[in-house]
């Protein structure tokens, strides 16, 4: 039987069908300003993350035409704090979400 680190050696191998978009949340601070180290469990969990890969959009089915994902690989995106499927990839964790689910983009 095939383990799913097995089949998945990088997020780019993972493309997402339809309207799904692969984020990576930002990682917390782990330090202060004046250098005291952060405890893991004591470390904000960050509502932002960058997209790492989205789908090609859903099809219209009135229309039959492709509406197109919101997002694109690079942008930076705030999430609701919960939802999202979680999937790991070596010691990385990443969430796949609909592209109604994400919240924002966040222009820079």
């Amino acid at each position: 039987m095939l383990t799913q680190s097995s089949l998945l050696k990088s997020a780019q191998s993972l493309k997402p069908l339809f309207d799904r978009v692969l984020v990576q949340r930002l990682k917390p601070a782990t330090q202060t300003a004046s250098g005291i180290y952060i405890p893991e469990k004591n470390q904000e969990k960050l509502n932002q993350a960058t997209v790492i890969a989205a789908g090609p959009g859903i099809t219209n089915t009135t229309t039959g035409q492709v509406i197109p994902t919101s997002v694109k690989a690079g942008d930076k995106v705030l999430l609701p704090s919960f939802g999202g499927n979680p999937v790991k990839i070596g010691e990385d964790e990443y969430l796949l979400y609909t592209d109604k689910e994400i919240l924002a983009k966040i222009e820079e």
